[in-house]
């Protein structure tokens, strides 16, 4: 059996865990919206067409802020279509998923959503088919206070008071080629400058994001960043990165190593940001939004054949999946001094962990992770060390067989402990030895584990793999001893 050591010192601070990290991404793709979020027909549905079995695991994950329309969709979206009578919203068609748009909801139906939820919204604005006069307009709508043309028209639509959205995207995945209103990096950033420029007269208030890279692999990237960068930085607020992580090649022991890739993904547009901030000579600072992150590689649908809510990438997640989602949450809390916002992509159905049918919801298992970080992460992240013994990788070379982060809330007196045991076969004891402050006693302590990397859930069997409560020992002489079995993910609570 392999024995592991996890040192942790509450002195030792990496910075404040951004609540914005538990956040999510809803699309007008596939079943996100439609048959997913908002579902009349269901006996699930409210009055309102939400479905309430969807609003309760959603608020089990307890996401803090959720990103919308777009998404690929966002680029070719006339955010008017959405809004007034809904006998007369138009249909479209959406280019971006060859699937019919109904336009039955909107953006006061996503506002009315987000207050269920208790979420921030996150609005994005259209930088490809849309102009920056589209983009002012909208949050007129939204922010403005009555007296003017568009703030009257919230008005009239039922809505009296401004609803205040403080987070803005500038455009989705400009850099792509398959974006619709594709960019060079100085076109977008130029549009992307005025934009930010105009939404802000409307409400100084507001937070923008500025399109990043689509993902690391681009042949621009990063110069992209730098060059939009360069133009925007003083109107913009954070910058955008996208990454969805597969295991086409059936290659466990190098998948439950893509930690290495997402802190390099982080550390390469830290870098750039240093670099910009430094050559403008600014005083402002940029943070990064992780705004679309997940698992994607078992369904890559995305031609909806011109229907209403086709079933697009409709992932299964299995064990090996929520082991790769736990590590990606532990990278954002060892990565919190940059990385200030990230959006899971998305929240339901599409490559989502839960799946509905008219009448029932199923939780993958990478619902669990998400579920533990979001309700145990908060206040300080922590700058853990740790002793492991090594496995090898083929892409990576050998890696340390556990990937810990830390959190350590000062006003709750609490520490969590979030540890991935990547060993596919072998059990390994764990010291968890705290070097400060000395906890009192273990307050909760939760698993995932499993013996096959690609068990999954079904609706016939919805609990195969989730989150159990484990009996932990106490705290003996500052530390506390666990035995970690292969292929687990743990999160363990205890209290000074």
């Amino acid at each position: 059996m392999a024995q592991a050591t996890i040192y942790i010192d509450t002195n030792r601070i990496v910075s404040a865990i951004s609540p914005l990290l538990f956040s999510g991404f809803a699309e007008h793709m596939g079943r996100c919206i439609y048959e997913g979020i908002y579902d009349p027909a269901s006996p699930h549905a409210d009055e309102h067409g939400l479905r309430r079995d969807v609003l309760a695991a959603l608020r089990d994950l307890n996401l803090r802020a959720i990103r919308y329309p777009g998404g690929n969709f966002l680029s070719g979206y006339r955010w008017e279509d959405g809004i007034g009578p809904k006998d007369q919203r138009p249909c479209r068609r959406d280019l971006a998923w060859q699937s019919i748009e109904t336009n039955q909801f909107g953006t006061d139906e996503f506002m009315h959503f987000c207050r269920e939820l208790n979420a921030q919204p996150m609005l994005s604005v259209n930088m490809g088919t849309g102009s920056i006069q589209d983009a002012a307009n909208l949050v007129e709508y939204c922010n403005g206070p009555a007296g003017t043309a568009y703030a009257d028209l919230r008005a009239r639509n039922g809505h009296a008071d401004p609803y205040g959205v403080k987070y803005w995207c500038v455009g989705n995945e400009m850099d792509g080629p398959w974006q619709i209103g594709h960019l060079e990096a100085e076109e977008y950033g130029r549009k992307a400058l005025e934009a930010a420029k105009m939404m802000r007269w409307h409400d100084p208030s507001i937070e923008t994001v500025l399109c990043g890279s689509s993902n690391p692999s681009m042949p621009t990237y990063p110069e992209w960043d730098r060059t939009a960068l360069e133009i925007a930085w003083e109107h913009v607020d954070y910058h955008s990165m996208h990454y969805y992580a597969e295991n086409e090649h059936n290659d466990t022991a190098s998948y439950l190593a893509l930690s290495a890739n997402f802190e390099d993904f982080v550390d390469t547009l830290a870098g750039v940001l240093r670099y910009v901030k430094a050559k403008k000579r600014s005083k402002h600072d940029v943070y990064l939004s992780w705004d679309e992150w997940n698992v994607w590689y078992k369904d890559r649908s995305g031609q909806g054949n011109w229907t209403e809510a086709p079933h697009l990438s409709e992932e299964v997640y299995n064990l090996e999946d929520a082991l790769v989602v736990a590590q990606w949450m532990n990278v954002f809390l060892r990565k919190s001094d940059v990385l200030k916002i990230a959006c899971l992509a998305q929240i339901v159905n599409v490559i989502s962990p839960i799946t509905t049918t008219r009448d029932g919801i199923l939780k993958h298992p990478t619902f669990y992770p998400i579920m533990l970080f979001s309700r145990m992460a908060s206040g300080n992240a922590l700058d853990v060390a740790v002793k492991a013994p090594l496995y090898a990788t083929r892409e990576f070379g050998d890696m340390p067989i556990l990937d810990v982060a830390s959190s350590h809330n000062v006003e709750t007196g609490t520490n969590a402990v979030f540890i991935v045991n990547r060993n596919q076969s072998d059990y390994v004891t764990v010291d968890l030895c705290w070097q400060a402050l000395t906890p009192t006693r273990v307050t909760s302590a939760y698993q995932i584990a499993g013996t096959d990397p690609k068990a999954v859930n079904s609706f016939d069997d919805p609990e195969n793999v989730v989150a159990h409560p484990i009996k932990v020992q106490n705290v003996t002489d500052g530390s506390v001893t666990l035995q970690l079995p292969p292929l687990s993910f743990t999160a363990i609570e205890v209290a000074f």
